[in-house]
């Protein structure tokens, strides 16, 4: 009779190793929408939670923990925008500074030619 089962078990196991293959689950590729918009979300909450710009918030009469709240409550899409805005941000001073400087540059280099020149010609 032992062999009557062993018979039994071995046709069983046959059958269920030809027809497991059938039974695996595809692997496919994974996106990563959810988890670029949980990055791009925690990339505006800590821009949110930086001192200057929670200050700024203030001044424009909004608290601080109410922007954070409302920036949960942002759609992915806006949140991929407003991201992008801060990617693409300068992230220096402005160009009107960098303008100042060279015209104050510019006009020190023009006020100082000529006294070194009116000079040359004193000494000679």
């Amino acid at each position: 009779m032992t062999s009557a089962w062993a018979k039994a078990v071995c046709r069983l196991l046959i059958a269920l190793a030809i027809w497991t293959p059938y039974q695996v689950a595809q692997a496919g590729m994974i996106g990563t929408g959810p988890l670029a918009s949980e990055a791009e979300r925690g990339a505006v909450l800590s821009f949110v939670n930086r001192s200057d710009v929670a200050s700024q918030l203030q001044a424009f009469g909004l608290d601080p923990a109410t922007a954070r709240d409302r920036v949960a409550a942002m759609t992915d899409e806006e949140v991929r925008q407003i991201a992008g805005r801060i990617s693409s941000a300068p992230a220096g001073a402005d160009v009107a500074g960098l303008l100042l400087l060279i015209v104050v540059i510019a006009v020190i280099w023009w006020a100082w030619k000529p006294l070194t020149s009116t000079e040359k010609r004193r000494k000679l």
